[in-house]
């Protein structure tokens, strides 16, 4: 019975904040009666999320995050995070990247344990959770 949680850095970027995620996907596990998981974030550029969402969701474009679940029990999972989609965002949004890329895993986490954003009440509640578990 354990969170396991691993970080790739196959991005440009250096540094990762890595505690700071490990920490807020430990909270959301615990907060949301896990305590069996093994997830993999991989920070990458634009130009592979891109053709992650071209060759597994059909998109022909860039994306923040993308997630994979693998197995369900015990649950396993992926969240491919884009670091230059991040960057452009948190200015957009006025926030911090760290903040930005932890919302990301975040997110991306909340759709491996079965959250949907297709509808504005999906989405408006996703948001919600993610504010709640963001630690920065």
């Amino acid at each position: 019975m354990s969170i396991i949680i691993n970080i790739f850095n196959e991005s440009s970027r250096k540094r990762i904040p890595r505690k700071k995620i490990i920490l807020s996907l430990k909270k959301l596990f615990s907060m949301e009666g896990y305590d069996t998981a093994t997830i993999n974030i991989i920070f990458i550029d634009d130009i592979a999320i891109k053709e992650l969402n071209k060759q597994y969701l059909k998109h022909n474009y860039t994306t923040d995050v993308i997630s994979f679940c693998l197995e369900k029990e015990p649950l396993e999972g992926e969240v491919y995070i884009s670091v230059e989609t991040a960057e452009v965002n948190s200015k957009e949004y006025k926030t911090s990247w760290t903040a930005e890329i932890i919302r990301y895993a975040i997110h991306g986490v909340l759709h491996i344990i079965g959250y949907d954003d297709y509808s504005l009440e999906e989405r408006e509640k996703m948001r919600k959770l993610e504010d709640k578990y963001i630690t920065i």
